[in-house]
């Protein structure tokens, strides 16, 4: 086995800088031969004069004439070699100068010293080098060997950093801790490596004297203008995989207007062994601006819910449900039943998980949740044990215009859902919901709020599992995204539009969003609404101004107002809920109170929109008494169809 490793060239005792023979990577038995024998012969060289200097410095004369130095020295130099060739240092199990070599050269002059003590003793020598001498002459020794090494070692790394200069872009690299000091040396030992380093930054004074791999801290975040001209580097590297979107916002401005480019490392949940490489490095995008959010989930704790159950996701298609779908596949349910009325998503999401479209899966159900008996008969046949309802309309302009559909598909289809949840005796129920049910001022945030309550009045005689409702706000990507429409304004030529210049909004990417909901339908009680921590607010006209700017071509951003029922900033909580933080640092818990299902089916969508409007304010209220009279309905006309969207 180790013959075979020389021999694929992957013996990292050649004594070449980083660069492998002409035959492809392999070593020949006389390359081999070669560079042992240099290595052999170097810290034999250096075995010597460090017996020579104890000698020189115990009698203070030449030992080239002392037969008895020069019988103890091949003694010493031939037990070097065996016991390194034991330890494999002399095998190319090592590369020569690196540290990983360190233990294996220690041990080998140690037990070489040791040996030589031995055979001294044991002949009983009477010459003029006593045997206490002997372990200063392996010290001695022993430096020299690491210093022919560091030696070695910095010349190439020289070597390679002149061939960067010469052939790789310069690059600036911000933050002077581990992950610098990593993906430094990641460039500095790779020949082809795209990018030199010619200077690092940090913000902390304590490292503006500090120098890494050669390359020295020239100050703080103030320097990244001055630094940049000096060295003619065009891209700023920020070395910080745990740095929050704060941070790198505040970063990216100020190297943004000196004229580079940002790019970044992957978080630290991402690396694999937290190993960083030179091509780790990657372009920084609106996620990493808006959101680094770092989850760590209780994976016991969703798999105990999970694993081995019937797990049934509406609006599967979605982006919320396409996400559930996937992450829930991998705690291995007994059967994940994905429901939703638009069948090219069904079968998008089918791909994204099994890799192909099975025209005979049975756990791909095409249904509106507006369809009362569709929805009871998928139930009655699926028997589900665990839900998450992600079917909503959710598009605040129109539904501002069409308030009855979000009475039809957001408060009717969930109400049919959960119905036909409790008929099948569902051991979880989870609600999504969204920040807009936090004081509510559209009609979008009503219909949610109103979901929260009935997701709440579900009574505990009829119902023997937990159900509950998570919050949360914008997700980077989902369909209606800002990003989603910045991007096509942008492949239009422009421009962006705003509503207004301080309008802010929450974000959270779609995988950290979904991770932390399946994590609170692991935590929540009945009459619970989950909050999930989005970090903090965004302003939307700062996410335009730096998408126009990275336009092939300059690209104007416009206001056009807010719309109707659009908040200026949005809330997570209602003024009358507190932030209570109970086992999850990133999930707060407030309650939502019970509604009357009377007032619920007294709704009339199919009437006047002002009408339905103000009576869905009316019921998102926290304490609700009586239908408004316009909004009542008779009890034949209770919906018998309730829907499904994204």
């Amino acid at each position: 086995m180790h013959k075979q490793k020389v021999a694929d060239g992957q013996g990292p005792a050649q004594l070449t800088s980083g660069s492998r023979p002409a035959s492809g990577g392999r070593l020949s038995r006389m390359e081999l031969r070669r560079h042992v024998g240099l290595q052999i012969g170097i810290d034999a060289v250096c075995l010597t004069v460090g017996l020579g200097a104890a000698y020189l410095g115990r009698f203070s004369l030449s030992p080239l004439t002392d037969t008895g130095f020069w019988m103890i020295t091949v003694v010493a130099v031939c037990l070097l070699y065996f016991v390194g060739t034991a330890l494999h240092l002399y095998l190319g199990r090592y590369r020569f100068g690196g540290f990983d070599e360190v233990l294996a050269l220690l041990c080998s002059v140690v037990l070489t010293t040791i040996g030589t003590i031995v055979v001294d003793v044991a002949f009983g020598r009477s010459g003029r080098m006593p045997a206490g001498m002997l372990p200063l002459a392996g010290a001695v020794g022993l430096v020299l060997m690491f210093g022919v090494r560091y030696l070695w070692r910095l010349t190439g790394e020289r070597r390679r950093r002149q061939q960067q200069r010469t052939g790789s872009e310069p690059i600036i690299v911000f933050g002077a801790g581990e992950g610098a000091d990593r993906v430094l040396a990641s460039m500095l030992r790779t020949p082809d490596s795209p990018y030199a380093p010619v200077a690092l930054l940090d913000d902390d004074p304590h490292t503006w004297n500090l120098a890494l791999g050669g390359v020295r801290v020239r100050g703080g975040r103030e320097a990244i203008a001055t630094v940049a001209r000096q060295t003619g580097a065009r891209t700023l590297l920020v070395a910080i995989p745990s740095a929050d979107a704060a941070l790198l916002r505040e970063i990216t401005t100020v190297a943004e207007n000196a004229g580079l480019v940002v790019k970044v490392l992957p978080r630290v949940v991402d690396l694999i062994d937290g190993r960083v490489d030179v091509r780790d490095i990657r372009d920084l995008d609106l996620t990493d601006l808006l959101g680094r959010c770092q989850i760590q989930t209780d994976v016991g704790s969703v798999a105990g819910y999970v694993t081995g159950r019937r797990v049934l996701v509406t609006g599967a298609g979605g982006s919320i449900g396409s996400e559930l779908c996937r992450q829930l596949y991998r705690y291995h349910p007994q059967e994940l039943i994905m429901l939703d009325r638009d069948e090219s998503a069904l079968r998008a999401v089918q791909i994204s998980i099994h890799g192909q479209a099975i025209a005979d899966d049975e756990t791909v159900v095409l249904c509106d949740i507006r369809d009362v008996e569709g929805v009871n008969a998928v139930f009655t046949r699926y028997r589900p044990q665990v839900v998450f309802h992600a079917a909503a309309l959710k598009h605040l302009p129109l539904l501002e215009r069409f308030p009855g559909e979000s009475v039809k598909t957001n408060v009717w289809g969930t109400m049919t859902v959960l119905d036909a949840a409790v008929s099948v005796g569902v051991e979880r129920f989870v609600n999504i919901s969204t920040d807009k049910a936090a004081n509510p001022t559209s009609v979008l945030g009503y219909s949610k709020r109103i979901t929260e309550r009935l997701t709440a009045s579900v009574p505990a005689d009829a119902r023997r599992g937990v159900f509950v409702s998570v919050r949360f706000g914008n997700v980077l990507g989902s369909q209606g995204s800002v990003l989603r429409v910045f991007a096509s304004q942008l492949a239009a030529g422009g421009p962006l539009t705003v509503t207004h210049p301080d309008v802010t909004r929450y974000f959270m990417t779609v995988e950290e969003a979904v991770e932390l909901v399946v994590q609170a339908g692991a935590l929540g009680g009945n009459g619970d609404v989950l909050v999930l921590d989005m970090g903090q607010p965004v302003r939307i006209a700062d996410v335009a101004r730096r998408l126009a700017t990275r336009g092939p071509r300059p690209v104007e951003v416009v206001y056009t107002g807010l719309s109707p029922g659009e908040k200026l900033h949005e809330d997570l909580f209602d003024d009358d809920e507190r932030d209570i933080r109970r086992h999850h640092p990133l999930i707060s818990y407030v309650s939502a109170p019970a509604i009357d299902r009377q007032h619920v089916l007294a709704l009339a969508p199919w009437g006047d929109p002002e009408t339905t409007r103000a009576a869905l304010r009316r019921l998102a209220q926290p304490h609700t008494a009586r239908p408004h009279p316009a909004a009542r309905i008779g009890a034949a006309e209770a919906p018998s169809v309730v829907g499904n969207d994204r």
